[in-house]
């Protein structure tokens, strides 16, 4: 649950999309050569304007996310898939004020489930203002429509999901130790294939914060926040009665603490409340909150560790949140000034009746586990290739339709910025 303005990159795979034939390698190569023959030749647009071009080519050997004993539809299991981008990034200052956003729109195609081709959309603005020398913040807005994962609903006909976020914050540093906060935000998402619109839904949530500033850039503080959330197709739905929306109450520390130059840790943690108005059953409460320590040892190896105990929204026809408990190890490796690797290791517990109030005749809960290790060269400073590779598997709750599957991939990327 620690936020910030969201940021897509060039080159990101929407999912599902995750090595392709001989014939695809051969067509980035040949964009890449291109590119790499005229990139010296080519600038940005203005100081303000950055175009981008990016293609990958990807094989999941589960595409679905189909249960284990579960056949194929229709033959396969696995695809290919292609993807191509084009965008641009946008920085622009206004005396203080900082403009920056990126426009983006893909083109993704699959060798075997061709239902799914679509043209996925991603825009982003956001405004950093400043008024006087201690009131600051940022507004800004996103809108992405994207495939829908398989990982909580299946089915074999296309189904777009389209996010929507605006947002606004703003401090005031009203002493050089101390600092006030507020934001607030909405965010709604839907979905186009009928049989999934009882998941569309809308949060709206607001913030106050206090921190203490020391000299040494940590931070400490203390943060109530309130969640509005909506379902506005679930009323009366499911064998579990009405569930349409809940009211989420909190107050967590807010902690930043620079240990060293090699070491910090992130903490938002404390007390959540989550309640619904018809169904009192499933209100919930207790510690809540999340932990990330950044730890780099070697100038060019980093690490990134997380532990989280929060509530998530779940994409099922029967619970739509869970109480999440999970970890997580990343290390990034600059093997060399233009060669780098990645790896993760990801492990979560998803339980739906803490979030839910229910009472099931089994433990309802899941399990996933994801591994994934990655290579990226930058042959030039615009010019990155990527080589990605990763493991999912998922021990499910057939009770409320989580399956159980194993599912494995590899995808080839490339990108250029003019």
């Amino acid at each position: 649950m620690l936020k910030s303005p969201p940021k897509s990159q060039p080159g990101h795979l929407h999912p599902p999309c995750r090595m392709a034939p001989l014939s695809a390698l051969r067509a980035a190569c040949v964009l890449m050569a291109g590119s790499l023959a005229c990139a010296p030749a080519m600038a940005a647009l203005s100081d303000t304007i950055f175009p981008f071009l990016a293609t990958s080519y990807s094989y999941d050997d589960n595409l679905l996310r189909l249960d284990d004993n579960v056949p194929g539809y229709n033959g396969p299991r696995s695809d290919t898939s292609r993807q191509i981008q084009a965008g641009f990034l946008v920085n622009r200052p206004f005396g203080r004020q900082i403009l920056t956003g990126q426009a983006k729109w893909s083109r993704v195609s699959f060798q075997h489930f061709d239902q799914f081709n679509y043209n996925g959309k991603d825009f982003l603005a956001d405004l950093e203002w400043h008024l006087g020398n201690h009131l600051d913040g940022h507004a800004g807005a996103l809108y992405s429509q994207t495939l829908t994962p398989f990982s909580d609903f299946q089915s074999t006909e296309r189904n777009l999901r389209t996010r929507q976020r605006e947002y606004v914050d703003g401090g005031w540093r009203f002493h050089p130790s101390w600092r006030v906060r507020g934001a607030y935000s909405r965010e709604r998402y839907s979905y186009d294939l009928l049989a999934q619109r009882y998941a569309d839904r809308q949060e709206n949530a607001t913030e106050l914060g206090l921190d203490y500033l020391p000299a040494s850039s940590s931070r400490i503080g203390i943060q109530l926040r309130h969640v509005q959330g909506s379902y506005p197709n679930r009323v009366n739905s499911g064998q579990f009665g009405v569930d349409d929306g809940y009211t989420q109450d909190e107050v967590k520390a807010n902690v930043y603490w620079v240990y060293s130059a090699i070491t910090q840790v992130q903490l938002l943690g404390g007390w959540v409340r989550r309640s619904h108005a018809f169904y009192t059953g499933r209100d919930s409460s207790g510690a809540n909150g999340r932990i990330v320590v950044n730890w780099a040892p070697l100038g060019k190896v980093r690490f990134t560790g997380s532990l989280w105990h929060e509530y998530g929204v779940v994409e099922n026809a029967l619970v739509s949140s869970s109480l999440n408990n999970g970890a997580s190890v990343a290390a990034a490796w600059d093997i060399t000034s233009k060669v780098r690797m990645d790896a993760q290791v990801r492990r979560e517990k998803r339980d739906f009746s803490a979030a839910s109030g229910l009472v099931f005749p089994v433990d309802v809960s899941d399990t996933t586990r994801t591994e994934s290790l990655g290579l990226t060269y930058a042959p030039q400073p615009n010019i990155q290739l990527g080589l990605n590779a990763f493991r999912d598997t998922r021990k499910g709750a057939p009770i409320i339709n989580t399956g159980s599957y194993r599912a494995k991939g590899v995808s080839f990327s490339a990108s250029v910025q003019f």
